[in-house]
């Protein structure tokens, strides 16, 4: 049985309290790399979201904010870039955070060879 389809018992009370439920959908699926980075970190405090990153990695999400991590073609990204050629630096700080990502992802058991994600560069 999957985690995304696995029965939850989830009351109106804790679907009330669920960040995608208080703020504005789109700020989950903005173009904005700010305004990604702040869904993520409305994210941290979710009680589901280990089952909405599960869910999210199963299905290959294509874009979006799920379970505290970025989306984009169906692959977890460290961080949203923004358009035009990326400087040094910053391809240095995303090889950072491709290795925080696949902490997070191996911490929540979804680095197994069943639920295989690639993080994309």
């Amino acid at each position: 049985m999957s985690l995304a389809l696995a029965p939850l018992d989830v009351s109106v009370e804790v679907e009330a309290n669920l960040p995608c439920r208080k703020f504005d959908p789109d700020l989950w699926f903005s173009d904005s790399p700010t305004q990604l980075e702040l869904a993520k970190s409305l994210c941290g405090d979710c009680p589901l979201r280990v089952e909405c990153l599960a869910g999210a990695v199963e299905r290959a999400e294509p874009w979006g904010v799920w379970g505290g991590e970025i989306f984009e073609r169906g692959a977890v990204v460290p961080r949203k870039r923004p358009r035009g050629r990326p400087r040094k630096e910053d391809l240095a700080r995303d090889a950072e955070l491709r290795v925080e990502a696949e902490a997070r992802l191996a911490a929540n058991g979804l680095a197994t060879s069943r639920n295989a994600v690639w993080l994309a560069a």
